[in-house]
């Protein structure tokens, strides 16, 4: 073992000082991002699902000049969408009010709603990225075995065990387990999102014991005390998406910054009012206005590429009001940080923190086993 690495497999074979890793996040994670926490003990993670595949590889190019340590690119398992002009045309009619709202024209079907995942995958082929991470959906074992013969290491999602099973019979080398309390997208695959809003702390240690994988635990983790949680139910690592929002290398607006470090546990609520797929996210006029036609919500990337415009005006803007403000129901002890924190900054804190809680547990049982 390396010196200075944790002793978990997972944390090993990457090097890892900080048993975190750092969540995918699109419109989030920036190259500067990814590399900060990979220099800083961890593992970046790039979101790559709404990048075409040249800015998938120039990302890749400048991550990689910003750090020679390991790191990863998340992807969206995703069909090609095709929609009918009447899906489209009902979504459109709930979303050209908003558009009014910010001075937008009424909106227009798009030649393309997604990039498509077959070019991204050759991408992140092309690029042998260190570790590919996946959402929404199932590699086949094809796909997983070129993955790996090309020495990418291969971490499916999972929000339920069924799902696990499914990555662990596909061949993947880990598992994100994603808890209900994560911000964002809802990774769930197979049955109903209703159905797989299982907490963190009960879905880690059922994944570990059903695929006998790593499992890396996903869902309001915070500080130094959440990893050792994760670590405690089995995870070899924890991955912590809200806690990176607002730092200084998130590309997020700050206006959404600013909403995280107000809110309270009870702020958000999982809809697919904006993107067509269920998410995390705070509560705001744009998901409770569009929550009013749920029959006019086309289903993702449709929804999603709808509103696309009106959400970056808004981010523009610094109109929080109409942003999808994706957040984890952890984000209130985010608070305990400073403003404006860089994610170096932020990685020596987590480092201290879980070593610090690791202590103060074997203090507690070597004082209880007396």
């Amino acid at each position: 073992m390396s010196e200075g690495s944790f002793v978990t497999p997972f944390a090993e074979r990457f090097g890892l000082r900080v048993p975190v890793v750092q969540a995918p996040m699109a419109g989030a994670t920036t190259p500067e991002l990814v590399a900060a926490v990979s220099n800083s003990g961890g593992l970046g993670t790039l979101a790559g699902a709404a990048l075409s595949p040249e800015k998938i590889a120039s990302d890749v190019a400048a991550i990689r000049a910003l750090t020679d340590r390991p790191f990863g690119v998340n992807l969206f398992v995703l069909q090609p969408a095709a929609p009918d002009d009447a899906t489209v045309r009902r979504a459109l009619e709930a979303i050209d009010p908003v558009r009014a709202d910010l001075g937008l024209p009424p909106g227009r079907p798009l030649e393309r709603y997604a990039p498509d995942f077959r070019a991204q995958l050759e991408a992140l082929i092309e690029s042998r990225v260190p570790v590919v991470s996946f959402t929404f959906g199932l590699l086949s074992r094809e796909d997983v075995a070129r993955l790996q013969a090309n020495g990418q290491y291969v971490i499916g999602t999972a929000t339920h065990v069924a799902e696990g099973v499914a990555w662990r019979d596909a061949g993947a080398d880990a598992i994100a387990a994603q808890g209900s309390e994560a911000g964002a997208h809802r990774g769930t695959f197979i049955g109903s999102f209703e159905e797989a809003l299982v907490g963190t702390m009960a879905l880690v240690p059922q994944l570990v014991d059903a695929t006998g994988l790593p499992v890396l635990a996903a869902g309001g983790i915070m500080d130094g005390r959440g990893i050792v949680a994760a670590l405690a139910l089995g995870a070899q690592a924890a991955v912590m998406g809200t806690a990176f929002l607002t730092s200084r290398e998130s590309a997020i607006p700050q206006a959404w910054k600013d909403r995280l470090r107000s809110i309270s546990d009870t702020s958000t609520s999982v809809t697919y009012a904006i993107t067509g797929r269920h998410a995390r996210g705070i509560r705001n006029p744009l998901m409770q206005r569009l929550s009013e036609a749920p029959q006019k919500i086309a289903p993702y990337p449709v929804q999603n590429a709808l509103t696309q415009e009106l959400r970056q005006t808004a981010g523009r803007a610094q109109n929080g009001d109409y942003l999808s403000l994706w957040s984890g129901q952890g984000a209130p002890l985010g608070r305990s940080r400073r403003e404006d924190f860089g994610a170096a900054e932020l990685m020596a804190q987590l480092d201290d923190e879980w070593r610090a809680a690791s202590a103060g547990i074997a203090a507690f049982v070597a004082g209880f086993k007396r």
